[in-house]
Parts: structure tokens; sequence; C-alpha cells
């Protein structure tokens, strides 16, 4: 009997279990190294080998077109160098630039990001930077600026070099970057483009599309209706790589896949895996906002205030929302304040008198405390001032009621 129940129990335990259980409670990426980052608040939802060294392929582009964006005009007419086009190994995607063509940067920008053409990386590279080289300092500069601690370009499309490397994470960072600028964020979100006619280039016949599937609405395998960009990579070194941006419910993630091959199913891994990782970012978590800008967070008294002044409401200098798991109650979260040392009076309205700190999902939020009002000082002198005339009226008046008396004796004597 005792079995039986034993049995029994174990049976219910394992069907609440499939009750409970679905995909989003674990992924499974086919990639070596993976990222999932929620932009607004920078939390990483999941990683994969993320700060190992890899190959990035032609997602090195992302930072070749940001740089180009940011150091040009678009509108500037770039002739195409010969010994730019030298630079292009064989077998590599190009959009059939011409010796003596020009083009302006624009046109060079979005043929460079929507086919991955390497022959408009190496004109753009010797253009801004004057050579390959010197670009590739300038690629590397700024990933140092933006934070990238694993990270090395030599070149500015991702041609194979073993000393050309990045990581998942310094990929998201300079990502996150790149997709705040307007134009950028334009161009990767294309899905065909056509060169127009030049002096060397009668025909307006080179027209592209976008190699990245996801934002494809013809791909039937690929396609996912909240993507936005950003750029996809091959090569036989790097595997198949992409870094993508997804938009939904105010959600806004980032996802990085590298060398990614093909799934069981003969698809192409780096596209199901980042479908696979935008999903589970949606179906598990949410952005909350836990506080208002300017909402009163808490009233304390300033020693040495005036009456009038002395009850200061303690403010937040800025929102703050958080991304946490849709399991988590974040209105059940006490937070932590913390107010300068020795607060007294006189204090000026909007001055910094403190923090206040959320912790949620064993993530840290924090935003500044500032008074609401002015806080003024009692004047002890004028409190002195005012007694000591007290204290000499009530002199003068005991002496004048004395003198009285004295006056009164006098006339009866």
């Amino acid at each position: 009997m005792k079995q039986i129940r034993k049995c029994f129990f174990l049976l219910i335990i394992f069907i609440i279990s499939l009750q409970t259980f679905s995909f989003a409670d674990s992924v499974n990426i086919n990639s070596e190294a993976a990222i999932l980052v929620e932009i607004s608040t920078g939390r990483i939802i999941y990683e994969k080998n993320s700060t190992k060294k890899m190959y990035p392929a032609s997602t090195t582009k992302i930072m070749t077109a940001i740089l180009v964006i940011e150091n040009c005009d678009l509108n500037e007419i770039v002739t195409v160098k010969e010994s730019s086009l030298s630079n292009v190994p064989e077998g590599y995607v190009t959009c059939d630039l011409q010796v003596g063509e020009e083009l302006s940067v624009n046109d060079l920008l979005y043929v460079l990001m929507l086919p991955s053409a390497n022959d408009a990386a190496f004109v753009l590279a010797d253009y801004v930077g004057g050579s390959v080289d010197e670009f590739a300092n300038m690629m590397n500069e700024k990933a140092r600026e933006l934070g990238c601690k694993s990270t090395n370009f030599v070149n500015p499309n991702g041609i194979h070099n073993s000393k050309h490397y990045t990581t998942a994470y310094d990929l998201y960072l300079i990502a996150k970057y790149a997709m705040q600028n307007e134009k950028f964020r334009e161009i990767v979100s294309t899905t065909e483009y056509t060169l127009p006619a030049t002096n060397k280039y009668t025909s307006e016949d080179r027209s592209f599309k976008n190699s990245n599937e996801l934002i494809n609405p013809n791909s039937s395998n690929y396609y996912y209706p909240n993507a936005i960009g950003i750029k996809t990579g091959f090569t036989s070194q790097a595997g198949n790589c992409i870094v993508a941006e997804s938009s939904r419910d105010g959600l806004n993630f980032i996802a990085v896949v590298l060398n990614g091959g093909l799934t069981n199913s003969g698809l192409n891994a780096r596209f199901v895996d980042s479908k696979k990782l935008f999903d589970y970012g949606y179906d598990n978590f949410t952005l909350t906002k836990i506080i208002e800008k300017n909402s009163i967070v808490d009233t304390v008294e300033i020693p040495k205030a005036t009456k009038e002044t002395k009850k200061l409401d303690l403010i937040i200098d800025d929102s703050i929302t958080v991304i946490n798991n849709k399991s988590i109650d974040v209105n059940s979260v006490i937070p932590e304040i913390n107010l300068k040392e020795d607060l007294v009076a006189p204090i000026s309205a909007g001055e910094v008198i403190g923090t206040i700190k959320y912790k949620v999902d064993d993530i840290e939020y924090s935003a500044n405390l500032l008074a609401k009002s002015d806080v003024i000082k009692v004047n002890y002198i004028y409190i002195i001032i005012i007694v000591i005339g007290i204290l000499l009226l009530i002199i003068a008046s005991i002496i004048i009621k004395k003198n009285r008396r004295i006056k009164r004796r006098k006339r009866r004597n």
C-alpha cells in the first residue's frame, strides 16, 4: 500500500510539472556563443559563452558603418580606388564597384550593410581613415571608448584574420551604441536597396536585398515581425553570425549569436536561435515602472530649521523602471533609502540629499533623492536680539514701576 501511495504521489508531482513547464523555462541554443540583453536597463537575460573571444565575420561592419556616419557627410562623393578593390579576396560578397566610380557615402553605406559588400567596406575605410590600418585603429579606439574589453579589429569587414576577434557581449555594446543613431537604424532596417547609375556603371540593375532574414516578410522560416536589423555575418571560421534587435510591449532586446551552424532540420541556426532568444525574453519578462519622477518618497525633519520649513519632502530625480521576471511582484519590493550624514539647514530646493535603491531579481536600480523645497536655517542672532529686546523691555518696565512707587511714597511723606 505504501508503495502504491508513493507512486501515486510521484505521478501527481510529474503531472504538475508538465502543466507548469513551458519552453520559456529554458533555451536550447545551437550556436557556440550568444547573449540577450534588454537595452533600456542593460539587463542580461540570457548568455552563453558571452565573453569568449570569437570571430565576428561581417558583424564587424556595424562598427565600420557607425564610424563612417559619424565622420562623414552622407552626401560626400567617394571615388573608388583600385587599391581598395584589390583588398577583397576572391569569393567574398561585393556589389561590383568599378575603379574610378563615384558614389555617395550614403549609397556605399547601404550596400555595406544590406548585401554585406566587402568592396564597399574597403572603399569607405580608405576614404575615412586614409588606409585600412588607420581605420582599424579608429575602430579599436571606438571599441575601447564603448567599454569593449576583448575586441580587436584589423579590417573593416570581418574577413578572417586570427587577430580580428570580439565577443558576444562586446558586439552588444557596439550595436547598442550604433542603434542610437537614426541613420544607422534606418539603414539596417531597410530590406532592399538599388544603387543608382554612376559615371562608370550606367545601369540601375545593382539591386540588393538585406541578408537579414529576420526582417524579410517573405521568409517563412525566419521572419520575426518585431525584429529591427541589424547585421549578419559568415566565414567558414566564424560560422553563421548575427546581431539583431527586437521591440515589443515596451521591451527592446539585442541578441547576438555567434558561430551558428545548421539545426537538425537543416535551418540556419543564427536565425532560429535569435527567434528563440527573443521569444524567451517576451514570454518571461516585463518592464515595470516602480516609481515616477518627482514622486514624494519620504518626509524628514531637518535640524536647525525654521518651524515652517523643517519638515522636508524628499522627491526622486528620475523614474525607476525595472525589467523583472513576470513571476515576481515588484510592488512588494521595499526600497533602501540612504541620506547624507548630518543633514542640517539650510538646504536648497533640488539639492541632492540622498539616494534610493531598489533590488529586483538581484539587479539594483537607484536614483537620487532631492529636496522638494527650501529649508531655511533658524537665525539665532535675530532670536537673541529679540530675546534681549524683550528682556530690556521687561527690565525697563520693572524700573518704571519701581520709580512710580518711590514717587508715590515721597508724595505721601
